[in-house]
């Protein structure tokens, strides 16, 4: 367990497979992905949980089964994708078809999560696995991470950049953050906050910082013998 200053949070036991795992949180615009490749700069491999969320959902027959179920033969586009802005349309105003659409997909998220980590291990790789999950608190996968990192921004700035990569309205996208746990809420359940409201350049610095923070802490409550962080 890493030891957080405000308080300890469960992680994953120190362990010598060689992964360094780390969980990357935060709200909807906060700028995880610059932090992500931040992280990979130093060697790191990501896995994004939203790119695997459009796995299970484009590739998944049972999924693609279900959902052509629930919405209709318009579900998918041309292309084989899911209609995302359709179904986000839906489960937004439908709390029972969120919860539909979850049930199905999480776990699905989470076993592809498992499995990449597997095969990293079965690999042989050493080093720093970035794990970028919002959700991952709502899931509990923080517990098998080695340290979670959160990402912060102004509220006006998450604002500005769901706008410009979603294409969102400014209402839309303040409607959205509100359904989402605060700044706050995320920094309390992480070891390292890093405030994205300066330049690239400044937080990959800052994410650089951290990343030997945390390693700093892991060696420190590592058991005699254990191998050292890669």
């Amino acid at each position: 367990m890493i030891r957080n200053e405000r308080q300890e949070h469960p992680r994953r036991p120190p362990s010598g497979d060689g992964l360094f795992i780390v969980g990357l949180v935060g709200r909807a615009g906060s700028g995880k992905s610059t932090v992500a490749r931040a992280l990979a700069a130093h060697g790191g491999v990501v896995l994004d949980a939203d790119r695997l969320g459009h796995e299970v959902t484009d590739s998944d027959p049972d999924v693609r089964a279900a959902l052509l179920a629930e919405y209709g033969p318009d579900a998918y586009l041309a292309n084989g994708s899911l209609d995302r802005a359709r179904v986000a349309a839906r489960v937004f105003r439908d709390p029972e078809a969120l919860a539909r659409l979850n049930q199905l997909v999480h776990p699905r998220i989470l076993r592809r999560l498992r499995e990449r980590l597997a095969a990293l291990r079965a690999e042989g790789f050493r080093g720093v696995v970035v794990v970028d999950a919002a959700l991952m608190l709502d899931w509990g996968f923080e517990r098998e991470c080695d340290a979670v990192i959160a990402v912060t921004a102004a509220a006006d700035q998450q604002v500005a950049r769901l706008v410009a990569s979603r294409g969102w309205s400014p209402e839309e996208a303040a409607r959205r953050l509100a359904s989402q746990r605060t700044d706050e809420a995320f920094a309390a359940a992480a070891d390292e906050v890093i405030d994205n409201r300066g330049a690239e350049a400044e937080v990959a610095g800052a994410a650089a910082a951290a990343l030997e923070r945390l390693r700093r802490r892991l060696d420190a409550v590592r058991p005699a013998g254990g191998a050292s962080t890669p």
